[in-house]
């Protein structure tokens, strides 16, 4: 979809608030409620807008301790991969898992308690990956930057 000056303006400020209403995302874009509205629901309909969420902070619900996890596997093979892939998708602990190139072969972004609830989750998904040369654990000490936006909207 090629995407309209307009539009890039619309995307750019939801990605600023999504929470604010029609009318607010309207006037501050320059164009009337309906039609506003309509070229927000074409973006969702083409698959630009994917979905609308609330974030969460970690913090103020206990999940405090961030972790990047890289995985190297023994082996290439698709299957392997995929069966990695499945678990991480059905670990509530994994927040992002990443297929990368180098010298590791996933990336993963871990949101935990505690160091004991990291361990649990080791144990019970890492650890029971087949094929799974060995993992790596970076613990976050502090999130600088937290940004979900699409730069680059400009050029479109």
């Amino acid at each position: 979809m090629k995407l309209h000056p307009i539009d890039i303006r619309i995307l750019k400020e939801l990605q600023r608030n999504a929470d604010q209403t029609n009318l607010s995302l309207a006037e501050t874009v320059g164009l009337s409620a309906p039609a506003c509205l309509k070229r927000v629901q074409k973006l969702k309909a083409a698959g630009v807008i994917e979905r609308v969420v609330a974030i969460v902070s970690p913090e103020a619900v206990g999940r405090r301790l961030n972790m990047v996890v890289e995985i190297e596997m023994d082996t290439d093979d698709l299957k392997v991969g995929n069966a990695l892939i499945e678990a991480m998708n059905h670990a509530p602990e994994v927040k992002q898992c990443y297929k990368v190139t180098g010298a590791v072969d996933f990336v993963l972004i871990v949101n935990v308690a505690d160091i004991f609830e990291y361990e649990a989750f080791c144990e019970r998904v890492i650890y029971k990956q087949a094929n799974m040369k060995k993992f790596t654990t970076l613990i976050s000490l502090r999130c600088t930057k937290f940004d979900l936006s699409q730069g680059g909207l400009s050029s479109l």
